[in-house]
């Protein structure tokens, strides 16, 4: 009986965000401008043929643990790159193209 075997070869599931180049996380409480944000984000991932997982927190505790005061905000691997403002998807190209090249 090998109930308390070792199993080999046996990894555990990777997340998406383990699997991507990258991970953008929009923070905001879900209205508009935060969805649109959120839109130009993938559009913008979707146009540079970027592998990146795009998350949406709307936990505010969450998105204070950041330091950000005013949304919607835009996260790149843990670093805050704009706050308070919709990026448009070129201004997130050009934020590919600086912090992930």
């Amino acid at each position: 009986m090998s109930l308390f075997a070792k199993k080999e070869n046996q990894h555990p599931n990777k997340t998406a965000a383990e699997n991507d180049a990258a991970v953008f996380k929009v923070l905001g409480s879900g209205c508009k401008k935060c969805q649109t944000l959120e839109t130009n984000v993938r559009q913008a991932c979707e146009e540079t043929a970027l592998n990146a997982a795009v998350e949406h927190v709307t936990d505010f505790s969450q998105i204070a643990n950041y330091g950000v005061m005013s949304t919607p905000a835009l996260v790149l691997n843990d670093e805050v790159i704009s706050a308070g403002k919709v990026l448009s998807a070129e201004d997130v190209k050009v934020i590919i193209q600086e912090k992930l090249s």
